[in-house]
């Protein structure tokens, strides 16, 4: 956490899961935090808390991020701070599981907000000052699930593939100007994320704990890294799949995937 020490960092989702994970353990290392996500009593509870026990700085801006203007809200809220943000946490995003056609269309279109298009536009948002500053980091967490069409969580997949070929391109323009960015991409981690997504419970069998995945993403953030993959087999899953063809991956998942009748 030492490249962060005395400084801000912005993170979104910030009330459950990794996002809290990744507050908790970048307060223990010094860090001042912006904390945002919608529940602004969790949000003030987790504040009080880290702030008692490590002794940072820390801000709750609540904001809902399917709404497309939710990121110039936090944008315009540390600029009247005068908070600038040398490390941005891109981490909000959910997923449902089940048939694409039979899914809630509203639910659809707010996960792509969510998962893309805020991602995109708070990165568009605070890149600029960091550029000026010749200092900065951004992370942003994907998934496993983007290195493949994965059925049954369709739009999911597609925009964690998404933030990981967004994150791997912004790491080399900016390789040179002082800023790093990396994708995290964990697999089945405990969190809330299956329930929400209505996922059964047989497919998070095995899950990382959000405190092993944090700190993979923020040691591979600090090294420089593109991209980190929490878990050798998730690793090596991953990679296994190129050197077979990708409609018969796809195929496998959805028979791992199917709902059951």
């Amino acid at each position: 956490m030492e490249p962060w020490r005395g400084k801000w960092a912005l993170v979104t989702g910030a009330s459950a899961g990794i996002g809290l994970t990744l507050a908790a353990q970048l307060a223990a290392g010094g860090t001042n935090l912006i904390l945002t996500a919608r529940r602004r009593e969790r949000l003030e509870t987790l504040a009080g808390r880290l702030s008692s026990q490590h002794g940072v700085r820390i801000e709750v801006c609540p904001a809902d991020l399917s709404l497309p203007t939710a990121p110039e809200h936090l944008f315009a809220f540390t600029q009247n701070q005068r908070i600038a943000v040398d490390l941005l946490v891109n981490n909000a995003g959910f997923g449902t599981y089940g048939l694409f056609p039979m899914s809630d269309r509203t639910r659809q279109v707010a996960m792509v907000q969510v998962n893309v298009a805020a991602v995109v536009a708070l990165t568009h948002l605070y890149l600029p000052g960091m550029i000026e500053r010749r200092r900065g980091d951004i992370l942003i967490v994907a998934s496993t699930a983007a290195f493949q069409g994965v059925p049954y969580l369709a739009t999911y997949a597609g925009t964690k593939a998404f933030d990981l070929l967004f994150a791997e391109a912004l790491a080399e323009e900016v390789r040179g100007l002082g800023i790093r960015v990396c994708a995290l991409c964990p697999g089945p981690t405990a969190t809330e994320f299956q329930e929400v997504a209505g996922e059964p419970g047989r497919l998070s069998r095995h899950a990382e704990t959000a405190e092993k995945v944090a700190r993979v993403g923020l040691e591979a953030l600090a090294r420089g890294r593109s991209y980190a993959i929490s878990g050798v087999a998730n690793y090596l899953q991953t990679h296994t799949q190129r050197l077979v063809p990708r409609q018969f991956v796809t195929r496998m998942a959805a028979k791992m995937l199917r709902p059951s009748d």
